[in-house]
């Protein structure tokens, strides 16, 4: 006997969109019929300690060796590292795949992940690379590493309380004084002066309270004696406190 069977057609899986690396871009899928022409990049930046320089190539090489028996590998390089101070070294490395799916089998692979831990022993830091803008930059801060490349988050909460106090203060007196915005709806004024208050924390205020307190924002790889701790935050605590007893008697004087 002869039985037909009528299969239901499945729903078309969708693949998942890969996950984006901390601190790092996915590039999108391109619509042009140029598509098989760009591939898909992942840029790491190391510190690596000088004394370890040797080994840390060394077991680069070997992560490279392994990188290229997975598919759709293309090419890797180590760029020449540059020279930083307080005796560490910085390296980029490049690796480069076909596809955004196969450059996130390699990062998430059971190999890789092993030997990038054996790894961790030999820099201090690491970081996806990526080029933005904004608040970050203020500190040249990371995200996703093992050590911030930047200094810790208690001295970054002090600093930009620092510089963004009396910015505040001072751009709502000078407002005041001059008349401007009184009379506009609050969420329009309030968008405006974020906007200005930013603008002048990030290329005025910001970049002269890290050269005021260098001595003091350290990176958190490169811990800093008790003492320093000690007296850049007593610095900004008084600094602060100052400003307090300033405006308050600008105040006074309805200035």
């Amino acid at each position: 006997m002869f039985v037909s069977r009528m299969s239901v057609p499945s729903p078309p899986r969708q693949r998942p969109r890969p996950p984006i690396p901390p601190n790092g871009r996915r590039i999108a899928d391109h619509p042009s019929p140029h598509h098989k022409h760009f591939y898909t990049s992942s840029v790491m930046e190391y510190i690596v300690p000088e004394a370890k320089t040797g080994a840390f190539e060394a077991w680069y090489r070997r992560l490279r060796q392994v990188a290229q028996y997975h598919s759709g590998f293309l090419r890797a390089d180590l760029c020449t590292p540059l020279n930083c101070d307080d005796g560490v070294v910085k390296y980029y490395s490049i690796i480069h795949f076909a596809s955004p799916s196969q450059l996130d089998l390699w990062l998430n692979c059971e190999v890789r992940q092993r030997l990038f831990h054996e790894g961790k022993t030999l820099f201090l830091a690491y970081r996806f690379k990526s080029f933005s803008t904004g608040l970050e930059g203020w500190f040249s801060a990371s995200m996703g590493s093992r050590g911030s490349l930047g200094p810790p988050r208690w001295k970054q909460l002090l600093s930009v309380v620092l510089g963004l106090y009396p910015t505040v203060i001072l751009q709502g007196m000078a407002f005041s004084a001059l008349g401007l915005m009184q009379g506009w709806p609050l969420p329009t004024s309030m968008l405006v002066n974020n906007l200005i208050t930013s603008s002048l924390l990030t290329w005025v205020v910001m970049p002269r309270v890290s050269r005021l307190l260098k001595f003091w924002l350290r990176p958190a790889y490169s811990p800093t004696p008790r003492q320093i701790d000690l007296i850049g935050a007593a610095m900004v605590l008084s600094l602060l406190a100052t400003g307090v007893v300033l405006f308050n008697w600008l105040q006074k004087l309805n200035l």
